[in-house]
């Protein structure tokens, strides 16, 4: 092992050597080997010991990830490997598998420029390793694959050497044909992996050892002796022969750009600033000297220090005392500390510069996805865009109220520390309700409130989160406002699914210029008029001007737009937020004195156009959908079958190669309780997972009763509102 002191120094000596960095992210389905091979890499570059790598899991040092087994925050680690005589410095994040936590997946991709894909060479591609790929090509960060376990297929499968070869040249195929669906440009301009440039890796983090075609030469290990040592349980001597640090470090450093190559491609896809500018110029060439653009991708928080703010710094050189601007603020925070993390340590440095990873305190008011640059008014970075949306929500309450003005203080800090966590108060009970991706997620929240910060609580039920939409076009509907001098004119209609993917997708924004959102829209199936009126999006609602030249209207659509964002926040049908909605604005009177055409006349007046238009467009409930994959022993299937379709779950594909795999759809609001549920019916022999996948209507016949829940859960009115309420 290194000494630590060593190690530090050799991290410090790297860090100006931009050429010499590689940025990585480990990314992975759950369960298929992230965290363990981390553990080997760490173990090679002697930062732990070799015995304990595999067994340690030196990157789940959170106390609930030790107790459920699983990663459920993105850790960072720097380190030195070498490569053809010269050190190279690794910023590595392991992120987690669950779908629960992919917000975490997310995050890290923007902080990173390169990714390694672990896959499981008995199970293949999962739901996750789609995900995570989606995620990693949507960012411009660089895929390769490392195709783990390859000891069960040998020892577990009891296969020949010939199906073996077979069975991961499948895994690759499937994998390269999933980057060709997400971006076809990236995969035939050599994003697709391939074994025989050694953009593939294979082997057994368990057992530490890795083998690659560019390796094979090296190190005489190839297919057969990797058969041969599996078959006679010789892998300590395997992992001498090949090990696994060596392989798939030397994989990353060869085929992984370095943060000069990587910020040139993935600038355009993250910032839509001006790109003739210096602080563009700055960041494509990675310079150290210019302005400092640092983009916040994770806030941890520390009982010493107060909140960490890490992030990837893309100009400028860091150090401590320096003041910088923070996107939508108008104060400026001061630099304390300045380090990296090395796993749980933070490390502190007198400066960083360009291209690395980094830790910060003192940054009070950033929160995740802060842009923090000396310069004033820069263009902030594109907002990170999670790929799921809270689909569960529980009511939290402090079980003594003298814990009150704790428990919203942390739950402050809980969403600045985690976005996919959403806090809102509901006015009439007083309830504080947290949102978050899945139960697990709710849970585990649940326990930092309690454990870490401290504050006893008392959690309800988990509730799902459903979406209002339309089914047809309504209006024009008009919204007086209460002085009765200004009048608005609405039409409502539903967006087409493609724009609504693209809305979700985080590649439309209303930051881009003009001329690239309209084709965006247009690519999608708009009309060049209506993608040339549009003004505003919200949570993947269009809101559009179609009226021409009326006075008075420019210095008003803000208020107009307030309005929009109120109804979609929480639709009439029960206070639900609004999704896929068309909302045009058609017609305009407005009051010449400005004291008339206030926020308290035009907020209410264009409001309760938007809600009674919406309750004239045949209002739905949308409730949200999960993909099942379940795997079992063939004797378990109608078992399995049988606690799908009892939950409203529509079976899509069942496979009976090997153990029988069931692949379904189903609504959150029935996958409650569904673990224990499908442990018993297959005595705890199932493996199951799920994905969010989005929302489809409520089916007509449980509208009524859902909507009477959601209404009384609220303390709205029982009886639905009808258009006439509204005007």
């Amino acid at each position: 092992m290194v000494s630590r002191r060593e190690m530090v120094e050799k991290v410090k000596k790297l860090m100006d050597k931009t050429e010499r960095i590689r940025n990585i992210g480990i990314v992975a389905h759950i369960d298929h080997g992230k965290t363990t091979l981390t553990d080997n890499l760490l173990a090679g570059a002697g930062m732990i010991s070799e015995d304990l790598a595999g067994k340690m899991l030196f990157m789940d040092y959170d106390e609930e990830e030790q107790e459920r087994g699983i990663t459920i925050n993105a850790a960072n680690v720097s380190m030195v490997h070498e490569y053809n005589g010269e050190d190279y410095l690794i910023n590595l994040i392991d992120t987690p598998g669950h779908v629960d936590f992919g917000g975490d997946v997310t995050r890290a991709m923007r902080a990173v420029d390169g990714s390694v894909v672990v896959i499981d060479a008995v199970e293949g591609v999962m739901p996750q390793t789609e995900t995570v790929l989606r995620q990693s090509l949507k960012e411009n960060v660089k895929p390769l694959f490392f195709v783990n376990k390859v000891d069960r297929l040998i020892n577990e499968l009891k296969i020949d050497k010939k199906d073996m070869q077979k069975r991961l040249a499948k895994v690759i195929e499937e994998g390269n044909d999933l980057i060709k669906e997400i971006n076809r440009d990236k995969y035939e301009s050599g994003w697709r992996v391939n074994p025989t440039d050694g953009s593939v890796a294979f082997g057994s983090a368990l057992y530490n050892w890795a083998i690659s075609v560019t390796t094979m030469d090296e190190t005489g290990v190839g297919f057969n002796e990797v058969y041969d040592y599996c078959k006679s349980g010789k892998m300590k001597e395997l992992a001498e022969r090949s090990p696994l640090h060596e392989v798939v470090f030397d994989m990353v450093i060869e085929h992984l750009p370095n943060p000069l190559e990587a910020q040139k491609i993935r600038l355009p896809a993250i910032w839509h600033g001006d790109m003739e500018s210096e602080a563009a110029r700055s960041m494509i060439e990675c310079d150290r000297t210019g302005p400092v653009a640092l983009m916040v991708t994770k806030i941890l928080p520390d009982p010493h220090a107060g909140e960490v703010a890490t992030g990837r710094l893309f100009s400028g050189t860091l150090k401590r005392g320096m003041e910088f601007n923070i996107s939508g603020i108008n104060r400026r925070n001061r630099v304390q500390q300045v380090g990296v993390y090395m796993g749980p340590d933070r490390i502190e440095v007198e400066e960083i510069p360009a291209g690395n990873i980094v830790a910060l305190t003192g940054l009070k008011d950033a929160i995740v996805g802060s842009t923090v640059s000396n310069i004033e008014d820069v263009v902030p970075f594109e907002e990170i865009k999670h790929v799921s949306e809270p689909v569960v929500t529980v009511a939290v309450e402090a079980k003594n109220m003298k814990d009150l003005p704790k428990l919203i203080e942390v739950l402050r800090r809980i969403s600045k520390e985690d976005p996919t966590i959403q806090v809102e108060i509901n006015e009439e009970s007083g309830e504080h309700l947290v949102s978050g991706m899945g139960e697990l997620h709710l849970e585990v929240t649940a326990h930092k409130i309690e454990k870490e910060k401290k504050v006893p609580i008392i959690t309800s039920e988990p509730i799902v989160v459903y979406r209002e939409g339309v089914l047809s076009k309504a209006g024009p509907t008009e919204g007086v406002s209460p002085n009765r001098h200004n009048r608005f004119y609405i039409e409502v209609e539903p967006l087409q699914e493609p724009i609504i993917e693209l809305l979700k997708s985080g590649s439309f924004s209303m930051r881009l210029p003009e001329i690239e959102r309209r084709n965006l829209l247009m690519d999608a199936g708009f009309d060049k008029g209506g993608a040339k009126a549009v003004v505003d999006e919200y949570r993947s609602n269009l809101f559009l001007n179609m009226t021409k030249g009326i006075q008075y209207l420019p210095e008003t659509m803000e208020l107009i737009l307030e309005g929009f964002k109120e109804v979609i926040r929480g639709g009439p049908l029960a206070k639900e937020p609004c999704q896929g909605i068309k909302v045009k604005l058609v017609d305009v009177k407005l009051h010449e004195d400005t004291i008339h055409r206030g926020p308290a006349q035009v907020i209410p007046a264009a409001r309760n156009a938007i809600y009674a238009a919406i309750l004239m467009a045949k209002p739905v409930l949308l409730e949200p959908i999960q993909k099942v994959f379940i795997s079992a022993p063939k004797d378990y299937m109608g078992n399995v079958t049988r606690e799908l379709q009892g939950r409203r779950g529509q079976i899509s594909d069942i496979q009976t190669e090997g153990d029988v795999v069931v692949k379904g759809t189903a609504p959150v609001a029935e996958m409650f309780g569904f673990a224990g549920d499908i442990r018993s019916a297959t005595e705890g022999r199932a493996l199951w997972n799920t994905e969010n996948v989005g929302f489809q209507a409520l089916p007509q016949s449980l509208r009524a009763d859902v909507v009477l829940g959601i209404r009384r859960r609220k303390g709205l009115k029982e009886k639905v509102p009808e258009p006439s309420d509204y005007i």
